[in-house]
């Protein structure tokens, strides 16, 4: 038994989260103030994108984006079922009704081929899911948007350093994409999101939305040279981001691609240390992405393995190693049984019994990481696992 606790993930601060932190504490400046609009702006230029609207989560970005981008109660909204809750719910916040498509067996990803037959005339959008860091075939799916004028939400919580051809996620999108700042995630602010588009039009909707539907600049109000005076546009949220958490995400996009070099090391030995055991396949990367974010890193537990994915995580766990599984298909869940009717998702359900996701972060050890190899290699052939 492995003498320490290896944990399924853990975020990455350092002394200049920190002083970061503390030094905005010391500003005045506790709820959105000039550190969330210098993060917006490092954000966009980052991704490549025109506009960034920071929020609370990145569920609050989805929804925001639905709701700019036109979707209305009875609408229907295609996504995948491998998926988070919150790619759905935020689709039955605003009324619509969740479509389903399959995933491509190797990858976890939507099937871009089966969108098409999906499609009906109350199809208003499509939400992708950039689904443990790879990127969704994007020239494909916008030229069936294009053709079908639908708009595109990206769902984009794996995906912050992800390249699609060459060029990063968020880059020239057509409609919006939704960033996750979770704890768990790349760029980690404890909770927060991202907003990014290249329409002025949903940005400045979205800027309007986050704050009660107040009128622009409304955030300093209480600021030298702002006013008490402002309108309410529209009934809106209380989604914005606040600057303790702007101050992490600052610091941690000036640290992520060393923190990105650190996961690519580790997948690195994954790769070579998992290669050649029998029942034990690894998630394939698709071409198109030529920058994984590697959010997660999946196996699949086949038949030929000495046990099933269930045992294999009971057996890992009684051995001091954390794993989890993502995720458990949206249209299994009871709040969602009406929906599965509708749904023929056999891949979808087949990959959810075989995956398993192992520890992957920027302060995992190397070490540890062998550790989990060696672990996986010597199961026992027996249904006791310890």
């Amino acid at each position: 038994m492995t003498d320490k606790f290896i944990p399924y993930c853990l975020p990455d601060i350092t002394e200049r989260e920190i002083k970061e932190v503390i030094e905005t504490l010391e500003s005045g400046w506790l709820a959105k103030g000039p550190k969330t609009i210098e993060f917006e702006e490092k954000f966009a230029k980052y991704v490549g994108a025109k506009y960034a609207v920071a929020m609370n989560s990145c569920t609050a970005a989805l929804h925001i984006a639905l709701i700019a981008g036109g979707v209305k109660p009875g609408d229907e909204v295609i996504t995948t079922s491998m998926t988070f809750a919150a790619s759905v719910n935020t689709i039955l916040h605003v009324g619509a009704t969740p479509v389903f498509v399959d995933i491509d067996p190797e990858t976890g990803l939507i099937d871009i081929d089966k969108i098409e037959e999906k499609i009906t005339e109350k199809t208003k959008a499509i939400v992708p899911v950039h689904y443990a860091g790879q990127a969704c075939d994007l020239d494909r799916l916008y030229e069936i948007a294009n053709k079908h004028n639908l708009f595109v939400s990206e769902d984009a919580a794996h995906a912050i350093y992800t390249e699609y051809k060459g060029k990063r996620i968020g880059y020239n999108p057509q409609g919006a994409v939704s960033y996750s700042f979770y704890a768990t995630k790349n760029l980690a602010t404890g909770e927060g999101g991202m907003l990014v588009t290249d329409s002025k039009e949903i940005a400045d909707r979205a800027r309007v939305l986050i704050t009660h539907g107040m009128s622009k600049n409304a955030w300093n109000r209480y600021g030298k040279g702002g006013s008490w005076m402002y309108d309410i546009e529209e009934p809106g949220y209380k989604y914005n981001m606040f600057d303790i958490q702007a101050a992490l995400g600052i610091t941690q996009l000036d640290r992520l691609e060393e923190m990105q070099e650190a996961r690519e090391n580790l997948v690195k030995l994954y790769l070579e240390g998992l290669a050649g055991i029998k029942g034990i396949e690894v998630q394939k990367v698709n071409d198109y992405t030529s920058k994984n974010a590697w959010h997660l890193f999946i196996i699949r537990v086949t038949e030929e393995f000495p046990l099933k994915r269930d045992e294999l995580i009971e057996y890992l766990a009684e051995n001091n190693i954390g794993t989890s599984v993502h995720f458990i298909p949206v249209h299994l869940m009871s709040a969602y049984k009406e929906y599965k009717e509708q749904s023929e998702l056999v891949n979808t359900e087949m990959w959810f019994n075989q995956i398993l996701s192992l520890p992957l972060y920027s302060t995992l050890e190397e070490a540890d990481v062998k550790t989990i190899i060696e672990k996986i290699k010597s199961v026992p052939t027996t249904k006791k696992l310890v």
